[in-house]
């Protein structure tokens, strides 16, 4: 039995998820091309759709194409409204592209996951003892690490905070060409995905009827506007992602501090928007938003 394992590099829940299948035994393949060969690979196959897909896609296909895997699990992603790659990304993959291995995303940390590694377990070995002996070996990968808040300040830099999804936010492939326009414009970005879950999470629970991607930004927006040293707020999606731009373009016009909608991708060379809020914020003017 081999499963695919597709995450953000380095993070606690691909180390649970890791941990767990090799204490059951099963081989784990894991994608080992640069990032940005992963990124050209997808985006062969998908080239209609987001960089965070195609990312993604690319990592799949780097595990089925070095041998095959039964099974490849992947990152959930937080939908907003008509988001249907966030709210049935497994299904969906499939149907777009033919050949590929079974899919099913898996919860990031916490008691879903340790109740969707039981039941994975279970499906992949039929042996209860074992499941058990290695959800007790590997429990303590699942609890959240430790929660501070990032620093709201820096001398010399305005703050902006910075909203969009957490696929795109937290990647550092991804995120990297607007962490590196952001540091050239001399502001220092307080990401979404860099928040306390539980705080950004207390906060959304107001918002109950709305997906979990909507009510995530909420949260994140909850807790950075008020803060005093957050001056602007930066949305940024994923360039030809509709769905998250729309969502992002309507928080932006309800925002109270200046705020601008940015689409990225890697490689990208035009930050327009976010060079309009660094000259509104420069100049102290108030704006409903700015549209990429």
């Amino acid at each position: 039995m081999k499963v695919g394992l597709i995450g953000v590099s380095g993070a606690r829940p691909l180390e649970f998820w890791e941990a767990f299948l090799r204490e059951l035994g099963v081989e784990v393949a894991l994608p080992t091309l640069p990032p940005r060969e992963l990124y050209q690979l997808g985006r062969e196959s998908l080239p209609h759709e987001a960089a965070h897909l195609q990312y993604l896609l690319g990592r799949v296909l780097e595990v089925q194409q070095r041998g095959g895997a039964d099974l490849v699990l992947l990152p959930p992603l937080l939908p907003v409204a008509q988001d249907a790659w966030g709210e049935a990304l497994d299904e969906l993959l499939p149907r777009r592209i033919s050949g590929l291995p079974p899919l099913q995303t898996v919860p990031d940390d916490g008691a879903a996951a340790l109740s969707a590694a039981g039941e994975l377990g279970q499906r992949l070995t039929h042996n209860p003892g074992l499941v058990r002996l290695a959800l007790d070996r590997v429990r303590p990968k699942s609890q959240p690490q430790k929660e501070a808040m990032p620093r709201l300040s820096v001398a010399s830099r305005v703050t902006v905070a910075v909203l969009g999804p957490p696929a795109l936010l937290a990647d550092p492939f991804l995120s990297e060409p607007l962490r590196a326009k952001l540091h050239e414009l001399g502001l220092h970005p307080v990401f979404g995905s860099d928040l306390p879950p539980s705080q950004v999470w207390e906060r959304a629970e107001r918002f109950g009827d709305a997906p979990a991607g909507q009510r995530w930004l909420n949260g994140v927006q909850g807790l950075l506007e008020g803060k005093s040293a957050v001056a602007g707020l930066l949305y940024v999606y994923p360039e030809r992602d509709v769905a998250w731009q729309q969502a992002l373009g309507r928080m932006a016009n309800k925002a109270r501090l200046p705020s601008a909608v940015q689409g990225i991708e890697p490689g990208q060379q035009g930050w327009r928007a976010l060079e309009n809020l660094h000259r509104q914020i420069s100049a102290g003017v108030s704006s409903t938003g700015e549209e990429a």
